[in-house]
């Protein structure tokens, strides 16, 4: 029998404190809030509590999800945790998580390619389970701390950033789920935005940049249109590569930054807007969390994809890391 990899739940977290726009207003002594509505989308953001850690706000989204999948953490053969934000430099954010868990019979790693974890990750727990008879389900955590590295002093960064976790649990099947992936880097802006110490390219020392604090930092400008140019393009040879038409895509969800680039991205692929789903608005910017959110947002409010529906994940992240798939929609 062939074997697939379909998703079987999702879940989310979103911590309780909340930031609106109007707080960045005071902080930043200017206003941020009109022009953060209209050209990002974000009226609000959360953050984490000072107790939480990244692997806490994926425990919270995983517990929901593996509680929708009517599965226990003993059931669960491989964790893969998609951040940035990691717990620790070593060991991996997904060993952390799997303690926590109570998963006593899963293997772990992490995926660091920025925001565009969470896609790629699924796209490697699909190859685990259609390639693998011991795999069966594979739990896939977007886990996002950034605020810990925000400096509120700097505008460029500091209104965007948000935290949370999005979830979702995959499962063999002998019904298509995964059908298609791609991705694309870019390595020449590996310098341009990121957290630039606690490597070995610059350690954690007094002499240190910003003397010795890591911080998220824009340090040189991505081309303004870098998405717009390029998201279009992998969604298309992804789309083709599953044999697929854009038409034939039910439901688009994209790297959560900025509304006004999914909305010109939906009309360069000439889609409608009810075909995609967005939540920078109330949450921020969550960086690898912000699609499996997403995704699990839509389906709470009942905008979400139906049994039979093709969806396409399309996420971006610095690096510049790119990575697309189209999926099968089996869930009830």
């Amino acid at each position: 029998m062939t074997r697939y990899a379909t998703i079987l739940s999702t879940g989310r977290y979103v911590p309780e404190k909340v930031l609106p726009n109007a707080y960045f207003d005071q902080i930043l002594n200017r206003k941020v809030d009109e022009w953060l509505v209209q050209n990002v989308g974000i009226r609000e953001r959360h953050v984490m509590a000072p107790d939480e850690t990244t692997s806490d706000l994926a425990l919270h989204a995983a517990q929901q999800a593996l509680a929708r999948a009517q599965l226990q953490p003993a059931q669960l053969d491989l964790i893969i945790v998609a951040t940035d934000t990691p717990d620790y430099i070593s060991p991996g954010t997904s060993s952390v998580l799997q303690g926590k868990l109570g998963a006593v019979n899963a293997g772990t790693f992490d995926v660091n390619c920025a925001c565009a974890g969470w896609a790629t990750a699924m796209e490697t727990a699909a190859r685990f389970i259609m390639t693998d008879s011991d795999i069966n389900y594979v739990l896939v955590v977007g886990a996002y701390g950034m605020t810990r590295f925000v400096d509120y002093t700097d505008h460029y960064t500091c209104t965007l950033f948000a935290d949370g976790a999005g979830a979702t649990v995959l499962g063999a099947s002998d019904k298509p789920g995964f059908i298609a992936g791609k991705r694309f880097a870019d390595g020449t802006f590996s310098d341009a935005l990121g957290i630039y110490t606690g490597g070995t390219a610059c350690p954690t020392t007094p002499i240190a940049t910003n003397g010795g604090v890591p911080r998220v930092q824009f340090v040189r400008k991505f081309p303004a249109t870098f998405n717009t140019e390029h998201w279009p393009r992998l969604v298309r040879e992804t789309v083709a590569k599953a044999g697929m038409t854009l038409d034939d895509v039910d439901f688009y969800l994209f790297t959560q930054l900025n509304l006004n680039t999914i909305k010109l991205i939906m009309e360069l692929l000439e889609q409608p807007l009810h075909k995609t789903h967005w939540i920078m608005d109330k949450w921020g910017y969550t960086g690898s969390a912000c699609i499996p959110m997403a995704l699990d947002d839509a389906i709470e409010i009942g905008r979400g994809p139906q049994p039979g529906d093709t969806i396409l994940f399309c996420a971006s992240g610095g690096g510049i890391a790119m990575a697309a798939s189209v999926w099968r929609w089996t869930e009830g």
